[in-house]
């Protein structure tokens, strides 16, 4: 197995570390914390390479803390931020802490009884027990005002012109506290994150230097970028989020599978653990037949699964293909209704009511005077389009205008209308 370090700078996850850091994780096992902020109830996609982080570092052998930020949650990082944003209350901020960390226990072990299970810790639970008065005293002056005014993302806010509220400067100093404490409690000897974080990970170093004059480390990786200088993990719709309820399983698959070439050979080493041979020939095999999307089907499988399930992957897979390949009116009736919905986004939608519905007798009746002007401008277009065989209702095709109506309802509301080969529309009954 390759050391956490060889393991990150293969994967392209290494941005900088502290001297000694290597030699330090390879005596044996050591304990590392990463932190998260609950400004949501959830994590995006974006949380992924810090939770990936600790992936590895868990797999080599070693002991990962995910801290969830319930205290500095409610202040807000301004790491190259542009203004502060607004603070959330503390029953907010519970709820997100406690979603996100039943996210993370699909990443992470928490429950074996090896020496190296995973943690959770919430910062709120040591901050809240000091007063200001007992902060500033016994920690803030360990860390000169000189020292937090030269980290670049404080320079940036203050040259911008945007300011920095006393609030936000503290963040990192109460980052810097977390360190420590988890360092003199835990025996927490590095702290990892994102590029960004690497002006308030030092701190930290600094703080238990001063403190507790003992040694820490720093480890950050590289902020995701996309090939085409975009921000990863947006979309029109925003971001892509890892809860179900806000980007369904679907939608999720269907973002890796859209990634493109270039970024499809970072991401997987990044977002996998598959290992680099098989990384490799993947690559291989993907440059050979790039119009398979090789990459982006392994990438796809892999991370939907690990987010969500195989059973979710296995519908996302038979929702793509009611999309873009064959399909049957019972792959459709397998599809719950938020994965249907997600699949036909955008399609055009036209309402009868149920009692128009159940008066339907021949195939035509569908396309007479209550979805005219949507589906077809007249029935005699629509017969037309039957008898030459290019017509179906919910994946079957219709051939005869006159023979009997007999399509039933997918999710008991809906009838799925195709034109040709990519033209789709819905009928939505309503009760």
């Amino acid at each position: 197995m390759n050391s956490f370090i060889e393991e990150l700078r293969w994967r392209g996850m290494l941005q900088d570390m502290t001297p000694e850091i290597e030699e330090h994780l390879n005596k044996g096992m050591a304990s590392a914390y990463l932190g998260f902020d609950p400004t949501a109830d959830s994590l995006h996609i974006g949380h992924l390479v810090g939770v990936m982080t600790l992936l590895h570092f868990q797999r080599a052998g070693h002991k990962p803390f995910a801290l969830v930020g319930g205290a500095t949650g409610m202040i807000g990082d301004p790491s190259f931020k542009s203004a502060e944003r607004n603070l959330l209350d503390k029953e907010t901020l519970d709820h997100n802490v406690k979603s996100i960390q039943n996210q993370l226990a699909k990443f992470l072990d928490f429950s074996s009884g090896t020496e190296n299970k995973a943690e959770l810790v919430n910062n709120y639970d040591w901050m809240s027990k000091f007063s200001f008065l007992e902060f500033i005293r016994d920690i803030g002056k360990h860390i000169t005002v000189n020292y937090m005014m030269a980290k670049d993302s404080v320079k940036r806010r203050l040259e911008n012109g945007n300011g920095l509220s006393f609030t936000e400067f503290s963040y990192q100093l109460i980052q810097g506290y977390d360190f420590y404490h988890l360092w003199k409690n835990n025996n927490c000897t590095v702290q990892l994150g994102g590029s960004d974080q690497w002006g308030n990970i030092v701190t930290g170093t600094e703080l238990i230097r001063r403190m507790g004059g003992g040694p820490a480390y720093a480890l950050t990786v590289p902020l995701i970028t996309k090939a085409d200088g975009s921000k990863f993990g947006k979309t029109e719709s925003g971001s892509v989020w890892l809860d179900p309820e806000k980007t369904s399983p679907y939608a999720f698959y269907q973002f890796w599978m859209n990634v493109s070439d270039e970024d499809a050979s970072k991401y997987i080493r990044i977002f996998t653990v598959l290992d680099q041979k098989t990384i490799e020939d993947l690559e291989k095999a993907h440059q050979e037949a790039p119009h398979l999307r090789l990459l982006q089907q392994e990438i796809a499988k892999q991370v939907t699964t690990m987010v969500h399930s195989e059973e979710e992957y296995e519908l996302a897979v038979k929702a793509s293909q009611i999309l873009f390949g064959k399909s049957s009116t019972e792959d459709l009736s397998k599809l719950d209704e938020r994965t249907f919905l997600q699949v036909f986004e955008g399609v055009p939608q036209v309402e009868i009511s149920k009692a128009e519905f159940e008066q339907l007798e021949s195939n035509l009746d569908l396309f007479g005077e209550m979805t005219q002007g949507v589906i077809f401008g007249s029935k005699g277009e629509a017969r037309k389009l039957i008898q030459g065989g290019g017509l179906s209702i919910n994946k079957e095709k219709i051939t005869d205008p006159n023979g009997k109506f007999e399509s039933k309802l997918l999710q008991g509301k809906y009838l799925l209308v195709q034109k040709g080969k990519k033209n789709y529309f819905i009928v939505k009954v309503e009760a």
